[in-house]
């Protein structure tokens, strides 16, 4: 079986978490389109099993949790007229829980934005927390039943509800709606005021779209399959976890938050990707065919 020489593997993938597009990767690597999607599809899976195995009892005092709109192979509005829409497709949303302190992605989940998702999403969040948090979300009505359920009362709960202007319609779709205020809202246990916040969270967001292709707003660079989607996202946050240096702790949210002790490489991303591979069938003994 063939493979690409470890420098290349770590090239591509290094560029799929820096923004590069799948086809220019495949230009500037000099392999082919298949390639890159064929290493994508590996990494993802290896890098999703070694984040629900290994971000486990995480030890938090804040976690803030928010929701990142994106698109596959077609928005909502457009799918009716949509030719040939795969499953998955339309609006998806992303939703992400992250420890204030050390900037670790706790939990991730991929899907839409009702009270099934947030259910799910909650449940995964707490089976991660090995202590009591103060949890703080947006204002979305579904969080509410979802916490409840996920944590009981073994969690300080508070909603931080964004308070919007209106905006001249002419600007409505190239720049966001001006945020006037906010209110913080106490639900569950006695969440401190002054961390009330969805800042980390979403300035984390922030660096999502700006680190994936197809995030960014406004171009042709959506996701064509939910599945690629996911795989892209999985490396991501292995990569943003464990690999990529936060500016301001200088050194990586895994290791800020216990999970490791050591600081990661994308060469060891690589090795999770081997370490998944099945291995190489032995062939059997070469019979010459009868030419009669």
């Amino acid at each position: 079986m063939n493979k690409l020489p470890l420098e290349k593997r770590v090239q591509i993938l290094s560029m799929l978490c820096e923004g590069s597009s799948m086809r220019s990767i495949s230009r500037v690597v000099g392999v082919s389109f298949n390639t890159v999607d064929k290493l994508l599809q590996d990494a993802g899976t290896a890098c999703a099993a070694f984040h629900e195995e290994t971000v486990r009892g995480v030890r938090a005092e804040r976690v803030q949790c928010d929701e990142i709109w994106s698109f596959c192979y077609a928005k909502a509005k457009n799918l009716p007229k949509a030719k040939s829409a795969p499953f998955g497709a339309g609006d998806i949303w992303t939703w992400t829980a992250l420890d204030a302190d050390s900037k670790l992605i706790v939990s991730w989940l991929v899907g839409g934005r009702d009270a099934e998702y947030a259910d799910e999403f909650m449940r995964d969040v707490a089976s991660r927390l090995a202590n009591r948090v103060q949890l703080t979300t947006d204002g979305l009505h579904t969080y509410l039943d979802a916490v409840e359920r996920a944590f009981g009362v073994d969690v300080d709960y508070a909603m931080l509800v964004k308070l919007y202007g209106t905006t001249p319609e002419a600007e409505k779709r190239y720049s966001p709606v001006e945020c006037v205020g906010a209110r913080r809202q106490s639900v569950t246990g006695k969440p401190s005021k002054q961390h009330i916040s969805t800042s980390y969270v979403e300035r984390q967001n922030l660096t999502m779209r700006m680190s994936m292709r197809r995030f960014t707003r406004l171009t042709n660079a959506f996701s064509k399959r939910i599945i690629n989607h996911c795989h892209a996202l999985a490396l991501y946050f292995v990569w943003y976890n464990f690999v990529r240096l936060h500016k301001t702790l200088r050194t990586t949210p895994a290791m800020a938050a216990g999970v490791t002790g050591r600081l990661w490489e994308m060469k060891d991303i690589v090795a999770l990707i081997d370490a998944e591979a099945p291995e190489p069938q032995k062939r059997g003994p070469y019979k010459k065919r009868n030419s009669n």
